[in-house]
């Protein structure tokens, strides 16, 4: 667990919530970057946008908690809560009138260049009216729900992430006004096209909406109208020592999430100032925490312009490759998977290997195989289809001992989860929760097969969730295995996560809680004392979040000794790098692009013989003490190689990349000294891969 040590300065720490906000900035660069493809550009848009609400309603709702509980002591970057909530608001409003004026002014006019276009109900022709309006009628119309607010109907109860019309509509004959609210349903498409064949042309469907707001409120006179959109607080509060069973009390604060207090409140910003007054009193929402701008709002539904079906302004296509010791004569066989896998230790790197064919293959034939005895998994997060519940199941049906650790706290997929569960346990599947207190992250499978008369064990431990959709766009690690030291550790943990033993001696695994903190902080300790008596020393770390106060301290203390340290950092970075006499010796770079920069790897020096381990945990305090997690230690001299090629990759500059400066700056570098422009680092992995597809 935490060591003591000496807390960092203030002023050698970056905030983590206004680091992240420095993150969805270089996302929302990627959208102002005109040499990617048009609809690209247009996703990433929607991923800045997706990002912010996250953002507010769990980390900003937590600032205001701390507020509002009287909680006033200055955090380790040295701001107080409100001072915090302060530059917070004013960093991310800066943030989202640069997204409004990317939107506006860039990517509006140069869709209109290829004949895609977001229109007006002024903008449309006759039969275009004629045609949407049918749609209104046919569709929008039957789950529209008009609200008035009167003596009798108290204001209504606003959703978190909804679009909603605040109209005024006046009583033709006692000349009486009234307010009224539409909730525009999300179940619909967020934009309507406006012909049935040529998919060119778009209206919002609040604007489709508002044209017919005489049909919501017949023989009332409309006299204003304005869309409107409210963050709640939907982060959930588990006491799990007061809770004897984690199913129920998980159902019980999501029926309270819904409701949660506002957070932030976005409006056009041509909204009359008595109807704002009007939103942020019933509301009860601060002035600041209103957020104005160009309509349309919500930006996240940009995502239904990027799936239109325009090839030509997408990245190219690419087929993932299957790694060369799974084939068999040049070809792909599934009877042989576990005899490559008895021989071979093999290294994946999605999305450049198919995850498809490797992992989920692994699983589904574990499932089918009238050998395999038991399968063990984690599961964090899945897709809504996914082949790996699917083969859980088969093989519960078959007879097979299958034990599955679904992480039913994994935010915003606990419902999803929760019903993976019960589908599972219907189905024979000993379905564990993990332990109390603990998120289970790590990513493992364990296979348990008869061959003659010794029981063969084989493994995946990898970086990445188990989620064949998103392993196409996330960047990941992971390893097959049947090694023995490596399946006895799976084996003991799996054990710790559904009994109650605690292991934690293990030979190829760090674990978190128990010993991936220390672990780490030795190994970086032996590079300082190889520093000091003037060895040969170095660290580089390819990680999502650096924010733990103790490992930042420590790898402070490794660069004042001279040890080169170089950090690829996808998200958030407390670290300050280029400190004079403090952090000279660190480097900082962050790659973002087309595919999300997801895996982990902590490499060390060793004194001439480097460690490379990959694995689910970042330097953060929730994944090394609040977590199971796991890193693994990579021992084929092949594996390694790879690695360090990898890690030179992104340390050298030679791809386009974010730098690490001082003060939170992240400077875009796109060309090298001689000005020629710098490769994308996903292409170049894409065309190393090329020949094995």
């Amino acid at each position: 667990m935490r060591q003591n040590f000496h807390h960092v300065k203030p002023e050698n720490l970056i905030d983590r919530e206004l680091s992240w906000l420095a993150f969805n900035t270089r996302v929302l660069e990627l959208a102002e970057d005109k040499s990617l493809p048009l609809l690209e550009r247009i996703r990433f848009l929607a991923i800045t946008s997706s990002n912010l609400d996250d953002f507010f309603m769990i980390r900003v709702a937590s600032v205001k908690l701390k507020i509002e509980s009287g909680i006033s002591n200055a955090n380790s970057a040295g701001l107080s809560a409100q001072q915090q909530l302060e530059q917070i608001l004013e960093e991310s409003k800066i943030l989202v009138e640069r997204q409004n004026r990317v939107f506006h002014n860039q990517l509006i006019p140069e869709l209109a260049q290829r004949n895609i276009h977001f229109v007006h109900w002024r903008d449309l022709t006759g039969i275009e009216r004629d045609y949407v309006s049918d749609i209104f009628a046919e569709t929008v119309f039957p789950v529209l729900t008009p609200l008035a607010v009167d003596p009798t109907h108290p204001f209504p109860y606003i959703s978190g992430l909804s679009i909603s019309l605040a109209v005024l509509v006046e009583h033709p004959e006692t000349e009486e006004e009234y307010f009224a609210r539409v909730k525009i349903p999300n179940i619909l498409p967020r934009f309507i096209s406006t012909h049935p064949n040529q998919k060119t042309r778009f209206i919002p469907l609040e604007e489709l909406i508002a044209a017919h707001l005489n049909e919501l409120f017949p023989g009332m006179k409309i006299e204003d109208y304005y869309s409107f959109r409210l963050t709640r607080n939907e982060d959930l509060e588990l006491d799990e020592d007061e809770s004897e069973n984690l199913l129920e009390t998980m159902v019980q604060e999501l029926s309270k999430r819904r409701f949660g207090p506002p957070v932030r409140l976005e409006v056009e910003s041509d909204i009359q100032p008595y109807l704002l007054d009007r939103l942020v009193s019933e509301l009860e929402i601060g002035e600041r925490e209103v957020f104005k701008y160009k309509g349309p709002l919500d930006l996240t539904g940009l995502n239904q312009i990027a799936d239109l079906d325009l090839p030509e302004l997408k990245f190219n296509s690419f087929k993932s490759a299957v790694p060369k010791p799974l084939l068999a004569n040049g070809e792909f066989d599934v009877s042989t998977f576990f005899d490559l896998l008895k021989n071979h230790e093999i290294l994946l790197h999605h999305p450049y290997h198919s995850f498809t064919s490797t992992v989920v293959q692994f699983l589904e034939a574990a499932a089918t195989d009238p050998h395999v005895l038991a399968i063990k998994q984690t599961l964090y997060r899945t897709s809504g289809d996914s082949p790996i519940i699917e083969a859980l199941i088969e093989a519960a049906s078959a007879g097979k001992q299958v034990l599955a650790v679904i992480e039913i706290r994994a935010r915003f997929d606990e419902l999803a989860n929760m019903r993976w569960a019960e589908k599972l346990e219907a189905a024979g599947v000993h379905v564990v929760y993990g332990l109390m207190g603990l998120k289970t992250h790590a990513k493992l499978s364990l296979v348990v097969r008869k061959e003659g008369e010794k029981v063969q064990r084989y493994c995946h431990v990898g970086t990445g969730n188990y989620n064949p959709r998103t392993a196409r766009l996330y960047e990941d690690l992971g390893l097959l295995s049947s090694n023995e030291d490596l399946c006895d550790d799976l084996s003991r943990l799996f054990n710790q996560l559904s009994g109650f033993v605690k292991d934690e001696e293990f030979s190829r695994l760090i674990v978190a809680p128990y010993g991936m903190r220390t672990g780490l902080l030795a190994k970086i300790s032996k590079e300082i004392a190889a520093a000091q008596n003037g060895i040969p020393s170095g660290i580089r770390l390819k990680i999502n979040s650096l924010v733990d106060e103790e490992f930042i301290d420590k790898l402070y203390e490794a660069s004042i000794a001279g040890v080169p340290i170089e950090i690829t950092v996808r998200g958030i970075c407390s670290l300050v790098p280029g400190i004079p006499g403090k952090s000279d010796n660190i480097k900082v770079n962050s790659y973002l692009g087309r595919f999300l920069e997801h895996s982990r790897i902590y490499s060390f020096h060793n004194g001439g013989d480097p460690e490379y381990w990959i694995g689910s945990a970042d330097l953060m305090q929730r994944n090394l003490d609040r977590r199971i997690e796991t890193l693994i230690r990579i021992d084929s001299a092949e594996h390694k190689r790879y690695l360090h090629e990898l890690l030179e990759i992104y340390s050298s500059g030679a791809m386009s990349h974010w730098k690490g400066l001082q003060g939170n700056v992240w400077q875009r570098v796109t060309q090298d000294e001689n000005h020629e422009t710098l490769q994308n680092l996903h292409d170049q992995l894409l065309e190393r891969y090329a020949d094995d597809r």
